[in-house]
């Protein structure tokens, strides 16, 4: 848990007791407002903010010095008597003891029964009143305490309200929440020393968004990671949904399945997923989010926070939980952490986003998978690895040194990590997000797999699974492999059907088969020691049918499934496919699995749908699954709040309508066309 943030005794917490962090000053006390009246006006003095009531003298000096001195009346002498008991505390009115009430109309007091006892310049007197004016003075009066009663009511509901929302997952001395989904920075970075500004990072002023960040600043690091954002309590009692334990409680993995999605596209770019990002002219090599970063130069930082600030938000987790969904992977990238020289990234800034979507996570009740992404040097030379291009991990002139620098960042993390507020929402952690096995020797992966788990473990993050890539091997090719490492790892298998142009071929029935028995019989052979390596979930996979979302296969590269897919320019990136390969082959279109699915024929949605609780069904034989990805801004059918929305994917997640156990309907005498 992070130390309470360090404040100078100057600065005070006015936030009631319960929301400020231990060892936080309280403010002063609220002044007591002393007024005093002279016998010529209606003014008053006050003084705010103090904890003394400034002193008044209760009768002022003639204007005149020639005057003579004010004759004291009946009146003023019995006033003075009762000066002491004139602010009457709640258990002495409660109690009887507070005397007669008076009540004040402009210069006039009235007691209970609506006598004037003084009047205007200090004249004693006992007169009656008229009684129709009295009776309107104590209507007017009556209505508007009732009134001032019933507001002083809502506020302090709403305010205790407030508290309780705010208390029970934060308590930084300078919390800021925004009143609507656009980014804003409401930090008062005043207390940055000189030495922090001017660091996107530690300068809170430079931040593009302050929600939920702590913005007090602090040097305070833990494994050379910067704790600052961070707020000092948070509350693991909630959970997802109905069906799972909440965070404080055990998951019981194997036996619970996981129903989980990625945030992907979000720390770790890629085009397909946000394309906007890289709608720039051919000319400009503008593939990955190294060239990227390298175009923007000065502006990089600028462009990407406001990514980090917009993409994925508060209301994405709270929409991830009310689908129905348990777990988060988060794919985040090694620049979160460390740069190398030659880097054009943008280091540290995404690092904030990364921890509060963890306690955004954690106000949800959902689980967290921590996937490092993209590793120094890349692990398999595609685009969401940083660059495209050739693999240089393990592999290559600085094969080993990016190994070891990849190594060193699981130390940093997994020493962050260890910390006890993490204990029971980061339940999952990834070593690498799929090694090209193909490529690299794969005695040289677990190699570095052993390291890596040591250095994890060693440094206390002893709570979450590991989890490991198959390399893009067959699942039975790693029985046996890796044992006797440590308890509790977990293979990570990541299943597609459209990136392989078989199984592309296959018409929609075939699909929604080859997901049942052929995917099912998978999970469940490699999740058997006997005949695989054991524990196995499906960390990526996804309802699209078809590889035509623009992109997918690296920026401007076509598609397998109308064979327009040239890597002529890409090489080592993968075969060119200029064949179609739709089961309607030669007449292949992506014009309909483009299109906007309100136009989406109708058996073509319940396809989709069954389709992807198909795959469901299959990988929760095994440990579960996490759906790629949460959001894209196009591609559909590969995000689950636009597919949610089209209504091609299971209102909740725990609840599908489809099960292997059931028929699969012939499709195509549906009159649903198979070249769609």
């Amino acid at each position: 848990m992070p130390k309470p943030r360090r404040e100078s005794g100057a600065r005070a917490d006015t936030r009631p007791a319960f929301a400020r962090p231990p060892g936080a000053p309280a403010a002063p006390p609220r002044a007591t407002v002393t007024r005093s009246y002279d016998d010529d006006d209606d003014d008053f003095e006050q003084s705010p903010r103090r904890s003394t009531p400034r002193k008044h003298t209760r009768d002022r000096p003639s204007k005149s010095k020639n005057s003579p001195a004010p004759i004291e009346t009946t009146e003023q002498r019995r006033r003075k008597k009762r000066k002491r008991n004139r602010d009457v505390s709640g258990a002495i009115l409660e109690e009887g003891r507070a005397g007669p009430k008076h009540t004040r109309h402009k210069s006039h007091y009235f007691d209970e029964k609506g006598y004037e006892v003084r009047k205007h310049k200090g004249q004693a007197g006992q007169a009656q009143g008229n009684n129709r004016k009295r009776k309107w003075f104590w209507i007017v009066g009556g209505l508007l305490l009732v009134a001032l009663i019933v507001i002083i009511a809502v506020a302090v509901t709403v305010g205790k309200s407030s508290g309780k929302k705010s208390g029970s997952g934060s308590s930084g001395s300078e919390t800021t929440t925004a009143s609507t989904g656009t980014p804003t920075n409401q930090c008062n970075s005043t207390d940055v020393p000189d030495s922090a500004k001017g660091n996107p990072y530690t300068d809170s002023s430079l931040w593009a968004d302050s929600t939920d960040f702590n913005c007090t600043y602090t040097a305070e690091t833990v494994g050379g990671l910067s704790i600052m954002g961070l707020n000092s309590t948070w509350d693991d009692t909630t959970q997802a949904n109905d069906n799972v334990p909440p965070l404080n409680e055990a998951w019981e993995y194997g036996k619970m399945p996981i129903r989980g999605v990625n945030v992907g596209g979000w720390l770790s770019i890629e085009p397909f997923i946000t394309p906007s990002l890289f709608n720039y002219p051919s000319s400009a090599n503008v593939v990955d989010e190294y060239t990227l970063t390298e175009h923007l130069g000065s502006s990089a930082t600028r462009v990407m926070e406001a990514h980090y600030a917009t993409f994925i938000t508060k209301q994405s987790f709270e929409d991830i939980r009310n689908a129905g969904l348990d777990h988060v992977r988060i794919p985040y990238p090694y620049w979160l952490v460390q740069t190398y020289t030659g880097d054009p990234y943008v280091k540290g800034v995404g690092w904030r986003y990364l921890l509060r979507a963890i306690e955004y996570c954690r106000q949800n009740g959902l689980r967290v998978n921590l996937d490092l992404h993209a590793v120094p040097g890349s692990q398999n030379g595609w685009t969401h690895s940083g660059r495209l291009g050739s693999i240089n991990w393990i592999n290559g002139t600085d094969g080993a040194t990016n190994a070891q620098r990849s190594l060193d960042i699981h130390d940093q993390l997994s020493t962050f990590f260890a910390q006890p507020r993490y204990k029971n929402v980061v339940t999952i952690y990834g070593l690498v997000n799929e090694p090209k096995m193909l490529v690299i020797p794969k005695a040289s992966v677990i190699s570095w797999n052993t390291k890596a788990v040591a250095i994890i473990r060693g440094n206390g993050l002893t709570g979450p699974h590991l989890t490991f890539g198959d390399g893009f091997l067959a699942l039975s090719d790693w029985q046996g492999e890796f044992q006797d490492v440590d308890d509790k790892l977990i293979l990570d298998t990541h299943q597609y059907q459209i990136f392989n142009t078989g199984q592309l071929k296959l018409s929609h029935a075939e699909k929604i088969r080859l997901a049942c028995t052929g995917w099912t019989s998978l999970m469940i052979g490699s999740t058997n020691t006997q005949t695989g390596w054991g524990p196995t979930l499906d960390g990526e996979w996804s309802q699209a049918d078809t590889d035509c979302a623009p992109s997918l296969n690296d920026v401007g590269t076509g598609s397998r499934w109308a064979g327009t897919l040239d890597y002529s320019n890409m090489a080592g990136q993968g075969q060119n496919v200029l064949t179609p390969s739709c089961p309607t082959a030669p007449q292949c279109d992506c014009a309909p699995a483009n299109a906007d699915p309100s136009s989406y024929p109708d058996h073509y949605k319940d396809f989709l749908k069954m389709y992807a609780e198909a795959q469901m069904h299959s990988f929760e034989q095994a440990w579960g699954w996490f759906y790629w990805t949460w959001k894209t801004e196009e591609a559909v059918q590969w995000s689950w709040m636009l597919g949610l929305k089209a209504g091609i994917l299971p209102e909740k997640a725990y609840s599908p309508d489809f099960d292997c156990s059931q028929d699969i309907p012939d499709f195509a005498s549906l009159g649903l066309s198979e070249g769609i």
